[in-house]
């Protein structure tokens, strides 16, 4: 069959429902993405509080120098998808982006996404806050909600989904690319530390196993507490949590040089071929290397 198709390419046709061999889409089988809130890297690593994290990151992949673009939390969402804050300096819930962001090069890759919002009642909710305090969902961690040509596309907008759809996803299969942001009191927003680490330690073994034989799970913070920054860009978000974890991932690896959220963008970009968005494709942003298996 191979070789008739072949023949068949050579001479310019093809014909109608003769079958050909696609090649599969190179690059992890999956990418995830678990975004927690408000913390500096030692209020996480090595302070005790976060034994789950800790296991995970002597396990796997730690980046020791990783930094947010600046404060307050939706900027670095936005970075984290966008590669750029757009001008957005607050938590606005009615202000909106139209530029090109990781969704459009899913998308035009033909790969499967989805965005998993605890708390969120119900697809391609429009609303500034939902649940009860302090397990709420908050639109400025969803940064997807921002970007208008995912907002104001039926197809686009209903693949932000409640959480609770992960469960038959998990069972079903994930999708190419998964965002996932806790509730305000599992991302450690609003909760100690040790209840977000606990909600961590119950679902991240979960989906470890979903990630197929080369995907990664990236568990990041969005800012920290401080002003600390890197790599020429923004006002410093602070030195924060980044580990990388999966098949993917390398085995006991500290990555020492310093990385930034456009730094994480590139790697998900990079690692399926993609052009790099923004300032993730500026010279002062570092690639992070040594991290895949």
């Amino acid at each position: 069959m191979l070789l008739a198709t072949l023949l068949l390419l050579a001479c310019g046709s093809i014909p109608a429902g003769a079958r050909t061999l696609v090649p599969a889409p190179p690059g992890p089988e999956h990418i995830v993405v678990i975004a927690l809130e408000n913390k500096e890297y030692p209020q996480i690593l090595g302070s005790g509080e976060a034994p789950f994290l800790d296991s995970l990151a002597a396990r796997n992949v730690l980046l020791t120098h990783a930094f947010a673009i600046r404060h307050p939390s939706l900027p670095n969402y936005l970075a984290l998808i966008g590669g750029s804050t757009f001008g957005v300096r607050t938590d606005c819930t009615r202000c909106s982006v139209d530029e090109t962001n990781l969704v459009d090069q899913l998308a035009a890759a033909g790969f499967s996404w989805k965005a998993y919002m605890q708390r969120m009642p119900g697809p391609c909710f429009r609303g500034a806050v939902a649940g009860t305090w302090p397990h709420q969902y908050a639109k400025k961690h969803d940064p997807f909600m921002y970007f208008r040509d995912i907002r104001e596309s039926r197809a686009r907008c209903h693949r932000i989904v409640p959480f609770r759809q992960i469960r038959a996803d998990l069972d079903a299969g994930l999708p190419r690319f998964a965002w996932i942001t806790p509730d305000d009191c599992f991302n450690m927003h609003d909760c100690p530390i040790a209840r977000g680490d606990r909600w961590l330690r119950r679902w991240v073994p979960r989906i470890l196993p979903s990630l197929g034989t080369n995907g990664s799970l990236i568990v990041v913070f969005d800012e920290g507490s401080s002003d600390a920054g890197c790599c020429g860009l923004g006002a410093g978000g602070g030195h924060v949590p980044a580990i990388i974890a999966g098949p993917g991932a390398a085995d006991r690896v500290r990555i020492r040089g310093d990385a930034d959220h456009y730094s994480l963008l590139r790697l998900v970009e990079d690692a399926w071929g993609f052009d790099r968005l923004a300032h993730a494709s500026d010279r002062s942003t570092p690639t992070i290397e040594g991290w895949s298996a």
